[in-house]
C-alpha cells in the first residue's frame, strides 16, 4: 500500500497496560501507510528510547520520532548517541523530538526548568557532536561541560524536531529546528498564526521558509468508537492537558480564562489526584464534561469516517505541512485513512520524506 508521508500517529496513546503494545501497533500502521510514528514520553512504561528502539525493530519504511523527550533528563552525549544509534539503525528513518516538559513535574523531581535558550543550545551540541566535533570547554544555558564528543569521522544529518507553544518557542523552531509540533485542540486561528510565526522565523534567520516542516496534532475520534471511548478521548484528555498547562492552553488559544477558573475550582477536579484522562471514570469524566465549553473540544476530527479525513486535509489547508492523528491506535483509525485515500490530492504530498524531520 502506498505511504502516506504527510500522515503520522501517535505510538501508545493513553495509558496503554503494556509497551509491547507498540510492536503491534507499528506493524499496523505501515501497513496502513502511515508515515511515521511519534512516540511521546511518560516515567512509566514509556520510555522513550526503549521504544523507539522497538519501533525500529518491526518497521522497513515508517519514520520515526520522539514526539517529544526532555533534554534535562538525560545526559547530551547520551541524546546525541541515543540519535546517532537511531539514525543508523532506522537508515535515516529518525529524528529527535525535544520539548520544553512540565515546570511542576521537573521541580518535583529536582532537575532545572527548560528555556528556550536552553533548546537552542542543546540544539546546536547535537549538530556539532553529529558533525564529529569535539567540543571543548562548553558553557553555555543549557549547562557546562569540559569536553563532549561522540565520533570524530561521524558526518551525521539527523533532523531535530520541537514542540512548539508560544510565541518564543514557535520562533525557535523557525530559526534552529527542522519540523515543529503543535499541539492538539488548536483552533483554526492558532494553528494560522502559529505556521505563521514559524516560517516568518525561519526566513528572518534566512532559511527557506517552508523547510521547516509543520505538525498540526488533530485528535481524530470517530463515531464508530464506543461513547465511553470517545468521552476519554476529548473530555479527559482535555482536561488533562488544562491540569498540565491550562493558562498556556487558555492563552494561546484565546480562551477565557474564567472557564479554566471554575474548571480549577471545582471540587471533584481540585481533589482529583492523577491525569483524568489516565485514571477518572466514565461517570467522572461526565461531570468533567460540564466544565469545557463545546467550542474548546471543536478542534478534532469527529463524526464518520468522511468528516475525520476531510478535518485531516482541512488542516493542511490552514498552514500545516503534515498531521498526526492523534489519541487513537491505527486499527481504530483505518476508517479514516480510507476515507482520506479517496479524497487526497494526487502529487500534493510527494516532495514529503518518511522522516518526520524532513
Amino acid at each position: 500500500m502506498d505511504q502516506l508521508p504527510e500522515l503520522a500517529f501517535y505510538g501508545l496513546p493513553g495509558a496503554p497496560k503494556s509497551p509491547a503494545d507498540l510492536l503491534t501497533e507499528c506493524r499496523d500502521g505501515e501497513a496502513l501507510g502511515f508515515g511515521s510514528v511519534f512516540l511521546s514520553e511518560r516515567f512509566n512504561i514509556k520510555e522513550v528510547v526503549t521504544l523507539s528502539g522497538a519501533a525500529a525493530a518491526v518497521t522497513r519504511t515508517m519514520g520515526i520520532t520522539t514526539g517529544v523527550t526532555n533534554h534535562n533528563t538525560r545526559h547530551p552525549i547520551v541524546t546525541a548517541s541515543y540519535a546517532t544509534t537511531m539514525h543508523r539503525l532506522t537508515g535515516g528513518r529518525f529524528a529527535l523530538g525535544l520539548g520544553r516538559g512540565m515546570d511542576r513535574m521537573f521541580d518535583a523531581y529536582g532537575l532545572p526548568r527548560i528555556t528556550t535558550a536552553q533548546m537552542e543550545d542543546v540544539a546546536g551540541l547535537m549538530r556539532r557532536l553529529w558533525r564529529g566535533e569535539v567540543v571543548v570547554g562548553h558553557d553555555g544555558p543549557a549547562g557546562k561541560w569540559p569536553v563532549l564528543a561522540l565520533d570524530t569521522e561521524f558526518d551525521e544529518d539527523i533532523p531535530l524536531l520541537v514542540s512548539a507553544f508560544g510565541p518564543q518557542s514557535l520562533k525557535l523552531a523557525g530559526r534552529a529546528f527542522d519540523a515543529v509540533l503543535l499541539h492538539t485542540f488548536f483552533t483554526d486561528e492558532t494553528l494560522q498564526r502559529c505556521a505563521a510565526t514559524v516560517r516568518d522565523s525561519a526566513e528572518r534567520a534566512g532559511r527557506d521558509p517552508n523547510a521547516v516542516r509543520v505538525w498540526s496534532c488533530l485528535a481524530v475520534i470517530g463515531d464508530w468508537l464506543p461513547a465511553d471511548v470517545r468521552l476519554k478521548k476529548t473530555v479527559g484528555r482535555m482536561a488533562t492537558y488544562l491540569q498540565a498547562y491550562g493558562d498556556l492552553m487558555v492563552r494561546t488559544n484565546g480562551w477565557d480564562p474564567a472557564v479554566l477558573a471554575a474548571f480549577r475550582a471545582d471540587p471533584f477536579v481540585a481533589g482529583f489526584r492523577g491525569a483524568l484522562d489516565g485514571k477518572a471514570t466514565t461517570s467522572e469524566l461526565e461531570h468533567v464534561a460540564t466544565l469545557i465549553p463545546d467550542e474548546w473540544l471543536a478542534a478534532a476530527g469527529t463524526g464518520t469516517p468522511e468528516q475525520c479525513a476531510a478535518e485531516v486535509l482541512r488542516q493542511m489547508d490552514l498552514g500545516a505541512d503534515s498531521v498526526i492523528l492523534h489519541g487513537a491506535a491505527p486499527d481504530e483509525l483505518a476508517p479514516v485513512v480510507e476515507a482520506y485515500r479517496r479524497i487526497r490530492p494526487s502529487g500534493r504530498f510527494d516532495h514529503l520524506s518518511a522522516n518526520p524531520g524532513r
